[in-house]
């Protein structure tokens, strides 16, 4: 069976969030003896294109819009990133340093046209294309609409909602560029007067999946517009839970630590890694470190953390360390604790694949106060570390952690979203942190559990095969 995954994102090639993680692992997990998973993506004018060489395996024109393009298809010559990896080159759209910009119908779209294009000459076509996320979503449309796609129409196709707020809309004044179809199903692309590529997937698609299954039902009832549309196809619906590559998640072997750590080690282990970062952030290593990873957006709680911060910094003997960019206005209130909480708090905006790292072996606590959290792997990544997660709980979060008052719980979990609620659960962290008996069970509970891709890439293997059966 051959999967080939199309997505914007792949990590270690091109980041911006959980996407690219998944996109990274996921086939890794799933190739064995019978599978064989690869990948394709944009080539970006970026690091990892510059520090590598690829070899042109298809080169032909692309017509889109009236404008002839030569876009050819390449394949990594000198690394071997545990999978096949293939990417689409065309310069005057794709070649940026930037994955996402305000508009990027026309380059998703070319994106898009070009993976098919290329797939109609294949000797072996794959067995199930797997698209990622609404960059993706106007293929398993043209691979039933599109005249000239037609020999692809009996290849079955899934669709991962990574996050379904983001949607790709766009006018209609557009549908030309989109190969030749019958006029009269245009009504399979719109969704409330718009192109939207995401709705066009959950419509066509032979199966629809989410990042966990709590994340799918609160798809139904929120889900940016879509919600009535999501439980009309529910049948073909399904919530499978992101893991995480515990290849490259892994305190014992993980190069970006200071000092590594297994669960035997733990505490010597993610001394040196807190030391560290007290030493680098001006903070004090004596006080529970509490920290913050991720994007400075509305959905990630963001907004509330300059006030959340104040307040608890305020009110406790604690650390607190932010890495991540988002809003200005945001990242300007939050550099501005810098100085008047010197010694307890800092913050590095932008990001730092290292210093993610670091502080995943080094913060006692990670702060997730989501408002929307498809699944979430930083608080897979803070488990395997051994950092307590404190989050709200709802999608994949609601899914991966147990408060600590409940029977077998290790991490501490709110309801809403709130500035009370935040600092309520990081008091019950210096609780926690204050009885070392208890917090290093925890600790070691949580280093214990499995998140790895294991059980869910054969989740979606045992989907693919129902879609051949």
């Amino acid at each position: 069976m051959e999967i080939l995954h199309i997505s914007a994102e792949c990590y270690p090639i091109a980041k911006v969030g959980g996407l690219a993680d998944v996109v990274g692992a996921l086939p890794k997990y799933q190739s064995n003896s019978t599978i064989s998973s690869q990948v394709i993506m944009p080539l970006y004018n970026n690091k990892f294109t510059k520090e590598n060489t690829f070899e042109t395996v298809y080169e032909t024109k692309l017509t889109i819009g009236g404008k002839v393009s030569i876009y050819r298809i390449l394949t990594l010559k000198n690394k071997d990133i545990g999978f096949n990896i293939f990417f689409v080159d065309i310069p005057e759209l794709l070649f940026n340093d930037f994955v996402y910009s305000n508009d990027d119908t026309d380059r998703f779209l070319a994106f898009q046209i070009a993976v098919l294009d290329w797939i109609m000459t294949l000797n072996e076509k794959p067995t199930i294309v797997h698209c990622h996320d609404h960059h993706t979503g106007l293929i398993p449309f043209m691979m039933t609409q599109c005249k000239k796609f037609k020999i692809l129409r009996s290849i079955p196709t899934v669709l991962t909602i990574h996050n379904a707020q983001y949607q790709g809309w766009f006018s209609h004044n557009k549908v030309s560029l989109i190969p030749e179809f019958n006029i009269e199903s245009v009504g399979v692309i719109d969704w409330d007067g718009s192109v939207n590529p995401l709705a066009a997937a959950i419509k066509c698609a032979w199966k629809v999946t989410t990042v966990s299954p709590s994340y799918m039902e609160e798809l139904k009832l929120n889900a940016n517009g879509l919600e009535h549309l999501l439980s009309h196809e529910s049948a073909k619906c399904v919530g499978v839970l992101n893991g995480i590559d515990a290849e490259v998640w892994n305190p014992e072997t993980d190069n970006y630590l200071v000092g590594n750590y297994s669960v035997s080690n733990v505490q010597s282990g993610r001394k040196m890694n807190k030391k560290w970062l007290c030493k680098e952030f001006n903070l004090d290593f004596e006080k529970p470190l509490f920290a913050f990873i991720g994007r400075l957006v509305g959905e990630k709680g963001a907004d509330l953390l300059p006030e959340v911060f104040k307040y608890a910094l305020e009110k406790e003997k604690i650390s607190i360390l932010l890495l991540g960019s988002g809003h200005d206005e945001v990242e300007e209130q939050l550099n501005d604790l810098i100085d008047a909480f010197s010694g307890s708090y800092n913050a590095f905006i932008g990001y730092d694949e290292r210093l993610s790292h670091i502080i995943y072996g080094g913060a006692d606590f990670l702060l997730m106060p989501s408002r929307v959290e498809p699944c979430g792997l930083n608080q897979m990544y803070a488990l395997k570390y051994g950092s307590v997660p404190i989050v709200r709980s709802i999608g994949g979060l609601k899914d991966t952690i147990i408060d600590i008052n409940e029977e077998e719980g290790f991490g501490i979990c709110h309801d809403e979203v709130t500035v009370h609620e935040i600092t309520n659960a990081m008091e019950r962290g210096v609780a926690l942190y204050q009885d070392q008996s208890k917090f290093r069970k925890i600790r070691k509970k949580m280093m214990g559990i499995d998140h790895s891709w294991n059980a869910s890439a054969l989740e979606y293997i045992d989907i693919y095969k129902s879609l051949k059966n």
